[in-house]
């Protein structure tokens, strides 16, 4: 984490399946990563939490909105499918078929 910025710190019995921070979360050593920026906490980050018995994350973030969420869900659906549309276009340029 960087000095410069505006450390928050945020208590573990808040944090709720399916939050997204804006920018990395550390555990509260400030080394630590926790959660890359814009990925969902999911049942195993909070079941690490309680079993590490962790009182608090640190993050130079904020909490994404639903809308937030929403649209880096869009983004990520548009970039995988421009990315298969793409894998299609290079097999058929080098004329590899895939068996069904």
């Amino acid at each position: 984490m960087s000095s410069s910025s505006q450390i928050r710190k945020i208590d573990c019995s808040s944090v709720q399946l399916g939050m997204c921070f804006s920018s990395p979360v550390y555990f509260d050593d400030g080394e630590n990563m926790f959660l890359s920026a814009k990925n969902p906490v999911k049942k195993y980050h909070l079941e690490a939490l309680k079993r590490w018995e962790i009182p608090f994350l640190l993050t130079e973030g904020y909490v994404l909105s639903d809308k937030e969420i929403s649209n880096i869900a869009s983004e990520k659906s548009k970039a995988e499918s421009l990315n298969n549309k793409m894998e299609e276009v290079d097999a058929s340029f080098f004329g590899i078929v895939e068996d069904d």
